[in-house]
């Protein structure tokens, strides 16, 4: 995949995101600014970041619960170190940071 690909799969990604995000209706902000997706915990100001890293293909979750980086294997966001869905890690980051529920289908 080139740069230009990874760049067309991630917006479509962040996009994916943000939808999920108003449908769910929690009291989640987001802003997507510069390659980066904020997102803010209204209850308490936490935020959880998503960034892309185009010169590694991946995508990076920055939470209170850590670091991770993503990479696409076989159309599907997975953890480089233990395979987990970005979907299911992203709205895990969101129930412990936020209290609410958000679900993530991409």
């Amino acid at each position: 995949m080139n740069e230009a690909e990874y760049n067309q799969l991630v917006d479509e990604l962040m996009f994916s995101i943000e939808e999920s995000i108003d449908d769910s209706g929690a009291d989640i902000d987001y802003e997507n600014s510069a390659g980066m997706l904020t997102i803010t915990c209204e209850n308490n100001g936490s935020q959880i970041i998503l960034s892309r890293q185009p010169a590694t293909g991946e995508i990076w979750l920055a939470a209170k619960s850590g670091g991770f980086h993503f990479k696409l294997e076989q159309g599907e966001w997975r953890n480089t170190v233990n395979n987990e869905l970005l979907g299911t890690m992203l709205s895990e980051a969101c129930a412990a940071q936020s209290g609410e529920t958000v679900s993530f289908n991409f």
